[in-house]
């Protein structure tokens, strides 16, 4: 058995390295419907290795919205202690170039290089700035303790901040054949905006279970977990 002194050693080590216990492999799977209707699938991987990080998001169409091509979102990037550190963000849909967008964070710059249509355009990048597909892994490594949360985050046409509120703490929902305790948050949309609310898993490291979004023309889409696989 371990002594005393040695137990509160490596009890130590894990509080002064959080970021080492969590997961370095996580699979997520979803269905997605638009007003209601099954619209589409959608599989995520998060991968870490050293202190590198991928994210790939790719979502199906069902039935005739599979015309509509394969979206796939990627991000890479390096895991620092305040969390994930993008350095490359792209959007695809299809095979269409037109529609391909391509985010490059230059830190030493402070400077957010896009690429939409050929041309470029930059923003000035804020500490802590996030894309489409990490932002949500962030809360892994810095869960919300605060009632109101500014989460700054590229599209690859733009920089944008949202800010979101603590709507709910504790929350059951019953998802996947699973109950998870759940923290619901949503951003304060104004007139023109998408609303948007999250609920994330606070026994499942933040990891979202369920999305909401209802857009500008009052289309709801909702995104809901299938699957989880975390080593």
């Amino acid at each position: 058995m371990l002594k005393l002194t040695q137990f509160i050693t490596l009890l130590l080590l894990v509080i002064a390295n959080p970021a080492q216990a969590l997961p370095k492999n996580i699979q997520l799977e979803y269905e997605v419907t638009r007003n209601g209707k099954l619209f589409a699938t959608l599989k995520e991987n998060f991968t870490q290795t050293g202190k590198q990080y991928h994210i790939k998001s790719v979502t199906k169409g069902v039935g005739a919205y599979a015309l509509m091509g394969e979206r796939t979102l990627t991000s890479a990037g390096t895991v620092t202690k305040d969390g994930l550190k993008p350095s490359r963000f792209e959007l695809r849909q299809g095979n269409s170039a037109k529609k391909t967008l391509i985010a490059d964070f230059v830190w030493a710059k402070n400077q957010l290089n896009m690429q939409v249509k050929g041309e470029i355009r930059t923003e000035h990048l804020e500490k802590g700035s996030q894309d489409l597909a990490s932002y949500v892994y962030q809360f892994m490594f810095n869960p919300p303790t605060k009632s109101e949360i500014k989460v700054t985050l590229t599209t690859g046409k733009k920089l944008n901040q949202y800010q979101y509120k603590v709507i709910a703490r504790g929350l059951k929902l019953d998802i996947a054949n699973a109950t998870y305790k759940t923290l619901q948050i949503s951003n304060e949309a104004a007139k023109g905006e998408d609303k948007k609310q999250l609920w994330l898993a606070e026994e499942h490291y933040y990891l979202p279970v369920r999305y909401e979004l209802t857009d500008e023309d009052g289309d709801s889409f909702e995104q809901t977990l299938t699957k989880i696989h975390v080593e």
